[in-house]
């Protein structure tokens, strides 16, 4: 399955959830998009809560099923902590995320199309995979000839606050991964144990 490309509005309205983190999509429709969206009243099934709730961190994340899934699988295969939490981990320490929660991107499908067209460094190499894992201590910066880009600095200019997790240099335009985040500073709305339960029906 190939990675969703359509109305991203409309998939945060589907959930109940903004999948930009800015809240816009829910503002003026917080309900199900349709004609009859507003008066839906459905019971969900014990596998649609599951599934939804795997959609949910897949659509946030812009993940197609085979990367998630993998990573999924991978998170099983830590021997510390949870399966659920080890899956949250990893999914936060993917660069194209680190370098929209450090606010070089407003959203998280902008912040892969920067590090897909190569203006991000780890370490001062450029590395232009979004999937690439980080780890604490490494250093997330722009390249040099990406340093005055107008969607960086306006994304900077927006942003109010960081995750705990990460710290951020403004001079430098630079930041690194502090250490690895606990479950409590992730997302909230999203129940992982259902992820978990999910595939554990499918695997």
């Amino acid at each position: 399955m190939s990675r969703y490309t359509g109305p991203r509005w409309k998939q945060s309205r589907r959930l109940g959830l903004s999948l930009s983190g800015t809240g816009k999509e829910l503002a003026r429709r917080p309900y199900a998009p349709g004609d009859h969206g507003n008066n839906q009243r459905r019971k969900i099934s014990e596998y649609g809560q599951q599934l939804t709730e795997k959609q949910k961190l897949r659509w946030m994340y812009g993940l197609n099923e085979r990367q998630f899934q993998n990573l999924f699988i991978r998170a099983g295969k830590i021997k510390e902590g949870t399966h659920g939490d080890n899956f949250m981990v990893l999914l936060e320490t993917r660069l194209d995320n680190l370098v929209f929660r450090l606010g070089l991107a407003t959203t998280r499908p902008q912040a892969r199309q920067l590090v897909n067209h190569g203006h991000i460094t780890v370490d001062g190499k450029r590395v232009d995979i979004p999937s690439y894992e980080v780890r604490p201590g490494q250093v997330i910066a722009l390249r040099e000839r990406s340093q005055n880009l107008a969607i960086v600095n306006e994304a900077l200019e927006s942003t109010v606050s960081r995750p705990a997790y990460v710290s951020f240099d403004d001079n430098k335009k630079e930041g690194s991964l502090v250490r690895l985040p606990q479950r409590e500073e992730l997302e909230p709305d999203v129940d992982e144990a259902l992820v978990v339960e999910y595939y554990n029906q499918k695997l």
